[in-house]
């Protein structure tokens, strides 16, 4: 009953919003006979393109279209790797495969890359160290971080960095890994290095150094919008609980 409400009413949203701007009429055959599907079509083709340009707007409709048709990009990918066995090419279904957590089959689809271009790419090459920490490469991705030439950009070379602490932490490494995501959360926007430090020294059994740590985390989210916040969900929710926890424990303010 509630599944026909719905569709109901977002029919009658989508015909409205149809039949006052102008749309052709086909659209309206569409939202009829296809229900809630051509309601999520109507509104990806007609009515999110006013609002482009909003991040939000962008977000929504990319985990739409992967919602719909979870294959879509990496199938696209595919033929255009079939027509033309390029660099350009195979970096992109890599970052479909990465974007669908196949960490494996995307690390195999950047060193093919690397191999077809006469130069080094940095680009490239930290796109292949993340796929293959994330393949549980840490060993082999830290390498290729270590090794990663400096970016003229700040921020990119923050977020190799970041990558590094997290290989050197897998790799039991896990003071120099603090040490790094110590340095980052100082100057970094948001809250992942400092979480992950948190992580690290709630591992350690330094719990302490761990709150003080997540008040910091508490107070940057109450600063950030709700898109910002929503991207982090889980992270923010984490340590929110966290700190929730250890005040407790420890009668923190």
């Amino acid at each position: 009953m509630f599944l026909v409400a719905l569709s109901l009413i977002m029919q009658i949203a989508c015909a409205v919003h149809c039949v006052r701007n102008g749309r052709s009429g086909l659209w309206l055959t569409v939202i009829i006979f296809l229900s809630i599907p051509g309601c999520i079509a109507y509104a990806l083709f007609e009515i999110l393109p006013q609002y482009r340009g909003r991040r939000e707007v962008r977000a929504v409709k990319d985990a739409a279209v992967r919602a719909i048709d979870p294959e879509r990009a990496v199938r696209r990918a595919r033929e255009a790797l079939e027509l033309a066995d390029t660099a350009a090419n195979r970096v992109t279904l890599g970052d479909a495969l990465a974007e669908q957590e196949g960490w494996t089959q995307a690390a195999a689809e950047y060193r093919a890359a690397l191999a077809r271009l006469p130069h080094r790419d940095r680009t490239i090459e930290y796109k292949l160290a993340r796929a293959e920490l994330e393949a549980g490469e840490s060993g082999s991705a830290r390498q290729l971080l270590e090794a990663l030439p400096a970016s003229s950009s700040a921020s990119e070379n923050d977020r190799a960095a970041l990558l590094l602490a997290r290989a050197l932490q897998e790799s039991g490494e896990g003071e120099r890994a603090l040490q790094i995501y110590a340095e980052l959360g100082a100057r970094m926007a948001g809250g992942e290095a400092l979480c992950r430090q948190a992580a690290l020294l709630l591992d350690t059994g330094r719990k302490a150094e761990a709150a003080a740590t997540l008040v910091e985390v508490e107070r940057r989210a109450k600063r950030l919008d709700r898109f910002e916040r929503g991207r982090d969900a889980a992270m923010y929710d984490w340590a929110e609980r966290t700190l929730a926890g250890l005040r407790a424990d420890q009668a923190l303010p």
